[in-house]
C-alpha cells in the first residue's frame, strides 16, 4: 500500500510537471508569434491583396483636369464655411495657450502621426461615411464564400474592431477636431501627417475632404503642432499631376504657421511630403520631378521639398534611390508582413539610407487587426498585448537612431492600428476590442513616454 501511494503521488506530481511544461512552451510560442513573427510576409496571400496593382483603392471622382479646377474652386467655398464654423467654435473654447503649456507634454517634431479625416456622421455629413465600411471579400470566390457580405451599420455597428471613446464621430466636427489635437499633442507627438487626396477626388469609401485641412491646420497651431501632407495613390498619379498638387499645396496652405517644414543638414527649411504606394510608379516617371536634370524637375524651384517613398519590398530601396526620393518610410504597423515592416531589416535599411544620403523613418504601430472589414485574414493580426508590442516596435525603432520615426496611426480604426483613446462597448451581437485593464489614453501614455526616451538617447547620438 505504501509503494502504491507513493507511486501515485509520484504519478500525479510528473502529470502537473508536464502540464505545466505544456502551457510554458504554447506561452513562449504565442508571444513570438506576437511580437516577432516568421510568417505573413509580403508573399503572403494578404500582402498581395493589398497591393494596388491587384486592388486600385482608390477612385477618381473629377477624372477631368479642368473638371479638378473647377473642384478646386468650390472646395474654397466649402472650406470657408468650414473655417467659420472651426473659427468660431475655436473663440468660444480658447484657452489661453499658457495653461496648455502647462498641462500638455512639449511637442516633439520627430515624432510624426499618421491622422486620418475620412469619418462622417448624420449630423455632419447627412450620412455615415466610412465608419459603414463594407466587408470586402477575399480575392479567392471559394474561401470568399465563407465569409460574411455587406456593410456595417452605425452607430452601434461600425467598420472597427475597437470603439472609439468619442463614437461614431466627424471629421468635420470641430470639437472632435480640437479633442484630436489634444490627444495627439498629450501624446508628445508634433507632426501630424494628413492623409490628403486632391480636390474633387477621396477613397473609395469617403469622400474630398481637402477643405478640411484649413481648419485641422488652425486646431494644429492652437495645440503647437504641425501638419505635413501624406500624399494617397489618387488615380493617374504621375510626374505632371504631382508637380500640379505640390505646387496646389505650398500655394494655399505653405503660409500658414502650422504647415511643417523640415531642417535638413544643409541647413534648409523644407516641406516634407510622404507618398504612399509610391512603388506603383515606376521609378523614371519618378525621375522626371524629382531629379535635377529631369523633365518635370521640382528641384530648385520654390516647390522643392522633402519627399519620402512607402519601402515595401527591400527591392524598393534601389528604385527608390534612382528616383530621386530624398527617403523612405515603411508605414505598415504589422512586424513580419512585408520586408520594410518587418523591425529586424531596419538596420540594414538604415545603413543603406545613411550611406545614400537618405532619410530611414520607421513606422511604429501598437498592432494590427482588420477583420472588421477583412474577416479572412485574421492570420496577419498582431495582438497589442497590454502595450507590449508597441514598445517592442519602439525599442528597434531607437536601436537604428532615426531622424524621425512615424506612428501608424493615432486613428486608421478599420485596420486596428490607432492610438485614438477607445473604450469597452458590447451591444448585440458585436463585442468590441478595448484597452483593459489599461485606461483609454493608456496608448498615447506609451507615446508620450518613448517620445521622451527618444529626446534623451538622441542628445547622446548627437554628443
Amino acid at each position: 500500500i505504501l509503494n502504491y501511494d507513493i507511486m501515485a503521488r509520484f504519478r500525479r506530481r510528473t502529470c502537473i510537471i508536464l502540464l505545466l511544461f505544456i502551457l510554458f512552451i504554447c506561452s513562449i510560442m504565442m508571444a513570438l508569434k506576437t511580437l516577432r513573427p516568421d510568417r505573413a510576409g509580403f508573399g503572403d496571400p494578404f500582402g498581395l491583396g493589398l497591393l494596388p496593382e491587384l486592388q486600385q483603392r482608390t477612385v477618381l471622382l473629377d477624372s477631368k483636369q479642368n473638371l479638378l479646377n473647377r473642384a478646386q474652386g468650390d472646395t474654397v467655398t466649402r472650406a470657408s464655411n468650414l473655417h467659420s464654423i472651426a473659427v468660431n467654435t475655436m473663440k468660444a473654447s480658447m484657452s489661453p495657450v499658457k495653461k496648455l503649456e502647462e498641462e500638455l507634454s512639449s511637442p516633439n517634431y520627430n515624432f510624426h502621426i499618421f491622422y486620418y479625416t475620412w469619418y462622417g456622421n448624420p449630423q455632419f455629413d447627412g450620412k455615415y461615411i466610412h465608419w459603414n465600411h463594407p466587408l470586402l471579400p477575399h480575392w479567392d470566390p471559394k474561401i470568399a464564400n465563407n465569409y460574411p457580405k455587406g456593410r456595417h451599420n452605425p452607430p452601434e455597428d461600425i467598420g472597427a474592431n475597437f470603439y472609439p471613446e468619442l463614437g461614431s464621430y466627424s471629421s468635420k466636427d470641430p470639437t472632435v477636431i480640437e479633442a484630436h489635437m489634444k490627444q495627439m499633442r498629450s501624446a508628445s507627438t508634433g507632426v501630424i501627417v494628413l492623409s490628403w487626396y486632391p480636390p474633387g477626388m477621396a477613397d473609395e469609401n469617403g469622400e474630398p475632404t481637402d477643405d478640411l485641412v484649413p481648419v485641422v491646420l488652425d486646431y494644429a497651431h492652437k495645440y503647437n503642432l504641425k501638419v505635413t501632407f501624406h500624399i494617397e495613390p489618387y488615380k493617374d498619379r504621375d510626374d505632371r499631376s504631382m508637380y500640379h498638387n505640390v505646387k496646389y499645396i505650398i500655394d494655399r496652405y505653405g503660409s500658414h504657421p502650422a504647415f511643417y517644414r523640415h531642417k535638413t543638414s544643409t541647413g534648409r527649411l523644407l516641406p516634407l511630403f510622404y507618398v504612399y504606394d509610391s512603388y506603383v510608379t515606376i521609378p523614371e516617371i519618378w525621375a522626371n520631378l524629382l531629379t535635377v536634370s529631369g523633365s518635370q524637375s521640382i528641384r530648385n524651384t520654390p516647390y522643392d521639398a522633402l519627399f519620402i517613398a512607402l519601402l515595401v519590398e527591400e527591392r524598393h530601396k534601389h528604385d527608390i534611390h534612382r528616383s530621386g526620393f530624398d527617403g523612405m518610410y515603411t508605414y505598415f504597423a504589422t512586424n513580419g508582413f512585408s520586408y520594410g515592416s518587418s523591425h529586424h531589416n531596419w538596420a540594414s535599411l538604415k545603413a543603406f539610407c545613411d550611406s545614400n544620403n537618405l532619410m530611414f523613418i520607421p513606422s511604429v504601430g501598437p498592432g494590427y487587426i482588420d477583420t472588421s472589414i477583412r474577416p479572412w485574414n485574421n492570420h496577419n493580426t498582431r495582438n497589442r498585448v497590454n502595450g507590449k508590442y508597441y514598445e517592442t516596435a519602439f525599442s528597434a525603432a531607437l536601436l537604428v537612431r532615426p531622424e524621425i520615426i512615424s506612428i501608424t496611426s493615432f486613428n486608421e480604426w478599420h485596420e486596428g492600428t490607432q492610438i485614438e483613446k477607445a473604450v469597452p462597448k458590447r451591444t448585440g451581437q458585436v463585442v468590441y476590442l478595448d484597452y483593459k485593464p489599461h485606461k483609454p489614453n493608456v496608448y498615447l501614455e506609451l507615446t508620450q513616454k518613448w517620445s521622451e526616451k527618444y529626446r534623451k538617447e538622441q542628445e547622446q547620438w548627437l554628443m
